[in-house]
């Protein structure tokens, strides 16, 4: 797995398209979040699995950037290929890359 902090994430999104996976609860997901994003709270990853695509590169997104790396942990021994975790997730970005959002 690899792992990109708020501003690496940022510079790799301007040409790139990966699949964003925000894992928080839908309440933090109404607070901030990155756009673009999708959310499926980390509970339910086991059961939505099916429904993402293994091959496709994903962002594994949370509040801390915890949750996210044990998700995305969770993905590569479910064989998909591609996984990034955002390092110090949305508050990190909240701080260094859109420091007008939301936090909590």
């Amino acid at each position: 797995m690899r792992e990109f902090d708020a501003e690496e994430l940022k510079q790799y999104l301007e040409s790139h398209s990966p699949f964003l996976l925000d894992v928080r609860q839908a309440w933090e997901y109404d607070v901030c979040r990155l756009e673009n994003s999708t959310l499926i709270p980390m509970g339910q990853i086991p059961a939505q699995l099916d429904e993402l695509d293994k091959d496709r590169e994903t962002v594994v997104i949370c509040h801390h950037g915890i949750r996210s790396r044990q998700v995305a942990r969770h993905l590569e021994q479910a064989g998909f290929n591609n996984v990034i975790n955002l390092k110090g997730g949305v508050n990190a970005w909240a701080k260094t890359v859109d420091t007008e959002m939301a936090t909590y």
